[in-house]
């Protein structure tokens, strides 16, 4: 069977040509009625029109593509913030290639002969602006920053989430729950992100409080070995732990049920992300939900923003705590 083409479309529709290429490539508005476009729409639906993307691409110098670079693909928050941008990007004609670095936040290698040439745009999550310079060599591609530095100049935007008002928040209900003794289990990961919630950890503690900090590999294993030691250690154990990530908390579960404290009478564990585990172990985990969908979401728009010449800037995103049965009142 003959693929149907957009003259297909037109005499079908009984519009002209130029109608069709204004709809279908969404630049109707203000141009052609609402109504017009739905029945061009619902005409190219019935005859099984599809653009031809390559010639299309090569008309307008665009390859409607946008590369997302992950530190990894094993976390679910980036699985998430791609479902996000994959959303944007379909409604918009555009197509996220997926590419999680091979060295995790350290520099990303180019995925590509010419990345300038197979692609639009950059979005990066989670990483430093240095880590992407390989990527679109001299051509400058654009580049939006999410979860990162904002202060980064290689970016052409930045999306990032509340993270000192989420520290805020865990930091308020240990307080109020007579927690003085507080050990932040830090994700030994260099990355702008985690410095924030350190930072904001130490900030906001009052002066008569103890704050000690253990670093652990961003595995449960690595957090488990880190708070055996850390809790058996010699002098007064800490009362809640504070951790970077979920995973942190799940390894911090785990080494504490190895050395027979109880979760929360003895110890309370907060965590970070509201990743599924959070409601796997047992008991369930306090912890800090981010939006990882609309970090997805906002970032590709950003993009598109960014390539149609628009300025964009948005507030950070909100991050709510949630409150589980893995933490409670200090004990005396």
């Amino acid at each position: 069977m003959t693929r149907p083409t957009s003259r297909d479309v037109a005499t079908a529709a009984g519009v002209s040509q130029a109608t069709v290429s204004l709809v279908l490539g969404d630049k109707w508005r203000g141009r052609v009625s609402e109504r017009t476009a739905a029945h061009v729409r619902h005409t190219a639906t019935t005859l099984g029109y599809r653009p031809n993307l390559a010639a299309r691409n090569l008309r307008l110098g665009s390859t409607r593509t946008a590369l997302l670079v992950v530190p990894a693909l094993t976390n679910e928050f980036f699985a998430r913030v791609y479902t996000g941008a994959a959303r944007i990007a379909a409604e918009h004609g555009f197509g996220v290639v997926l590419y999680p670095s091979p060295d995790g936040t350290g520099p990303a290698r180019d995925p590509f002969p010419s990345a300038s040439t197979a692609l639009d745009g950059v979005i990066a999550s989670s990483m430093a602006a240095h880590a992407l310079d390989a990527i679109g060599g001299d051509t400058e591609l654009p580049l939006v920053m999410l979860d990162s530095d904002p202060t980064a100049t290689r970016a052409s935007a930045h999306v990032n989430l509340a993270m000192a008002d989420g520290m805020r928040q865990i930091t308020e209900h240990l307080l109020t729950l007579g927690h003085r003794r507080i050990l932040h289990l830090a994700s030994a990961v260099d990355s702008w992100t985690f410095d924030v919630r350190a930072h904001a950890l130490a900030a906001l503690l009052p002066p008569h409080a103890e704050l000690r900090t253990v670093r652990a590999p961003l595995t449960v294993t690595g957090a488990r070995t880190a708070m055996e030691t850390a809790l058996a250690a010699p002098g007064t154990r800490p009362t809640a732990v504070v951790c970077d990530d979920d995973i942190l908390a799940a390894g911090t579960c785990k080494a504490a049920r190895r050395l027979g404290l109880r979760i929360p009478e003895d110890l309370s564990v907060t965590g970070f992300d509201d990743l599924a585990l959070a409601t796997a172990v047992e008991p369930e985990l306090t912890t800090v939900h981010l939006p990882a969908e609309r970090v997805g979401e906002q970032g590709m728009t950003a993009l598109l923003a960014v390539l149609d010449g628009t300025p964009w800037s948005a507030p950070d995103l909100p991050v709510d705590l949630v409150v589980r049965a893995s933490t409670g009142p200090a004990p005396a």
